[in-house]
């Protein structure tokens, strides 16, 4: 299911739609289309399927590249829903523990560790058992996340708006009335966090999932988000996470579509009259054309516009003006780590490690970005550590006596641009000297919390921001797509992120139509699919989960 090459003879007869990119957002809307009895073909470029949603094993150790947890997929959330609905109810999940991470502040003998839990209550009792002195910040941080999340569906809703009622409300100043969502999305989070407390440990705490920007220059919303999207748990992919697309891509094929695999798409075709009618693909040294009446871009805006548009269609205002509201995200430097031994053996558990050399995030992140690469590897100020075989169930299984460690930094594309037209595995000993000094780096600071795998490693690779370039199709190897900076959640431009584009039939679906992760990407796949199908899905999801919580409720009885 995941290897299916690109041929044109397996291209499906008679097509509705085809995607380019087989992340979870494109996997997303081809399977709700193919719900909707859509045949849709799906083209990735990498020779696997499932963007930062596949796995890869070296050296018997297996490593997923992007999905490290996931948070609301508790009963009849609306994300478990939408999960089962596009995999047919045959992807399962395994919980991670309470205590699910530990934020990390300080270097070395002034650090403190802060726990993180999940539950309805406990996540607030935790945090204020570790503040006593800011209870009541952490209450009104409470009151503040739950409210981001119950009325986020007001945000996306402009994204379904026309565009001169949406100008019309923000003119007038009715779209501020109608709820504080709209001010807490452009609202800095330093800022906010400043006025709840002088804590400069609980300020760092509520922003420590790191994406690439500073918090002061970061929107509330989207971290308010982030630490409620795991409030009713972790969870964790069970068989790891290639099983996503594992099991979306069979509901693609039920309806009469397919994804193919070793399909870089070169064009998106566009007529006379400015209307998207198919792609080409290059197969060798020739380019085949796929057509079909919608094209659909999981390939983030940047892609889509800057380099499978014509350049006459590139060049129209409206197409500029789209590229001008976004900036390019961070990269991402992730080392892939193999360990001999089972997690018992090794002392290893599912709990995730976030780790801060100082408490400031911004002035640690402005610092960092500041760097010159031959000063990154000494001056790392903050790093994610994660063990994908602690999490999964079935690994001790399907890969006996070996564990697998996944360290994750955030790096500047310009570290690494002067490599770029090198090939894979090709780069020349300059480049390999940098990528491992800095694994080498990470490394060290990891066996520092957990000292007890230093003898246990026998495995280690690397992945830079040219990794993503060459895995992801990332044009500046950004893992989460559009910088998510404040500027990004302004009204205006998020109405106008819409999937729709300025190309007739050409819609874009993924991260850079809601907001970064797994879930934001999916709910960009939704946002897509209700685009191309003429109708608001989100109706029918909810009454869905109104009936799935009222059947609960009648079996209890």
């Amino acid at each position: 299911v995941f290897y299916a090459g690109f041929r044109a003879n397996r291209v499906p007869k008679d097509l509705d739609a085809v995607v380019i990119g087989s992340g979870i957002g494109g996997l997303t809307v081809a399977a709700v289309l193919a719900k909707a009895g859509k045949r849709v073909l799906v083209l990735e470029q990498h020779d696997q399927a499932g963007g930062c949603c596949h796995s890869f094993v070296d050296k018997g150790f297996e490593f997923d590249v992007g999905i490290h947890y996931l948070g609301q997929l508790h009963e009849n959330s609306l994300l478990r829903i939408v999960m089962d609905q596009i995999t047919e109810g045959q992807l399962q999940f395994a919980p991670l523990e309470q205590h699910y991470d530990t934020v990390i502040l300080g270097d070395k003998q002034n650090s403190r560790r802060y726990h993180i839990h999940s539950g309805k209550t406990e996540m607030a009792e935790s945090l204020k058992r570790q503040f006593p002195e800011d209870t009541e910040a952490i209450d009104e941080l409470m009151r503040l996340m739950k409210l981001s999340a119950r009325r986020t569906p007001l945000v996306a809703s402009l994204k379904f708006m026309p565009l001169w009622l949406v100008r019309f409300l923000i003119r007038t100043g009715i779209l501020h009335r109608i709820s504080p969502i709209y001010g807490l999305a452009t609202t800095s989070h330093s800022e906010l966090l400043g006025k709840l407390t002088q804590n400069k440990d609980l300020q760092a705490l509520s922003a420590y999932f790191f994406y690439g920007v500073p918090p002061k220059d970061s929107s509330f919303l989207i971290n308010a988000l982030l630490l409620h999207h795991y409030k009713r748990g972790a969870y964790y992919p069970r068989g790891g996470a290639s099983e996503i697309a594992f099991n979306i891509i069979p509901v693609i094929q039920k309806a009469g579509g397919t994804v193919l695999v070793r399909a870089p798409v070169q064009r998106v075709l566009v007529n006379q009259k400015g209307t998207a009618y198919g792609v080409t693909v290059k197969k060798g040294q020739e380019e085949v054309s796929i057509l079909a009446p919608v094209v659909i871009s999981n390939a983030g805006m940047f892609n889509t516009f800057e380099k499978f548009l014509p350049p006459e269609v590139q060049a129209k205002p409206e197409i500029q003006s789209h590229l001008g509201m976004v900036q390019h995200g961070m990269g991402s430097f992730l080392v892939f780590v193999g360990l001999d031994g089972t997690k018992e053996d090794l002392g290893i558990v599912s709990t995730n490690f976030w780790m801060y050399k100082h408490n400031d995030l911004d002035k640690l992140m402005d610092h960092y970005a500041s760097l010159d690469r031959e000063e990154v590897a000494a001056n790392i100020p903050m790093m994610f550590i994660t063990f994908p075989s602690a999490k999964d169930p079935t690994s001790s299984i399907r890969h006996p006596g070996k564990s697998c460690m996944t360290l994750l930094t955030m790096a500047r594309y310009e570290w690494f641009e002067e490599w770029k037209d090198t090939t894979l595995q090709k780069r020349g000993p300059d480049y390999e000297n940098l990528k491992m000094g800095i694994a080498n780096a990470l490394l060290d600071w990891a066996c520092e919390i957990h000292p007890q795998i230093r003898e246990k490693v026998v495995f280690m690779e690397a992945a830079t921001p040219l990794s993503n370039m060459h895995y992801l199709g990332a044009p500046r190897g950004e893992m989460y797509g559009a910088e998510h900076n404040l500027a990004r959640f302004t009204p205006e431009v998020v109405a106008r992120t819409r999937s729709e584009t300025p190309v007739k039939n050409l819609y874009l679906t993924g991260q850079d139509v809601f907001c970064n992760g797994l879930a934001g990407a999916l709910h960009g796949g939704l946002l897509c699919a209700s685009a191309v199908l003429n109708h608001i899905l989100y109706i029918d999801l909810l009454a869905l989960k109104k009936r799935l919580k009222w059947e609960k409720a009648w079996k209890q009885a």
